[in-house]
């Protein structure tokens, strides 16, 4: 049998589709604020945050699954989440931007489909499935396939070296 927390997903709004992440990979939940500008990333990684003096590469989800750069107002914020395992197999935490966060639910695993092979907006790679809801689908990441190795080792050299400019200044 699960855990409790197995079931639980942290659900927000990026366009027009509901997406979830499990909530044992939430770290917290931060107001949008100031993003460093990194040179030479990919446009979906629009820079890194200072969390309590640790770099955190900041991930832009609209433009990374819609081409589709968001426009922070009020409701946006940082989803601080931890990919279990990056490149060099440690623990990596990640900033996404998300519109808007709407709430913690608990979804049966009765109630997840496998991603579909075809007619959705998105790559169904990232995908872990999707969950039948009243309102209609809400689309589970995997948080291991978000990023591309190639991706993921760009934010670990990037995270360096701007731990390396913090320390230094």
């Amino acid at each position: 049998m699960s855990n409790f927390e197995d079931n639980q997903y942290l659900t927000f709004k990026i366009g027009e589709e509901t997406f979830g992440i499990g909530l044992l990979n939430v770290k917290e939940i931060l107001e949008y604020t100031h993003v460093t500008t990194v040179p030479m990333m990919p446009s979906f990684i629009p820079g890194v945050i200072n969390l309590r003096g640790n770099v955190v590469p900041v991930l832009d989800v609209s433009d990374k699954f819609f081409r589709k750069k968001h426009s922070p107002d009020k409701r946006t914020c940082i989803v601080i989440v931890e990919v279990p395992e990056s490149v060099n197999g440690a623990r990596m935490d990640i900033g996404l931007i998300v519109e808007s966060v709407y709430e913690v639910l608990s979804i049966p695993s009765s109630e997840i489909e496998p991603p579909p092979t075809f007619g959705s907006r998105i790559r169904v790679d990232f995908l872990a499935g999707m969950a039948r809801q009243a309102s209609g689908f809400i689309l589970l990441l995997n948080l291991l396939r978000l990023l591309t190795v190639e991706e993921l080792s760009a934010l670990e050299e990037t995270k360096e070296e701007a731990t390396n400019v913090v320390s230094a200044g």
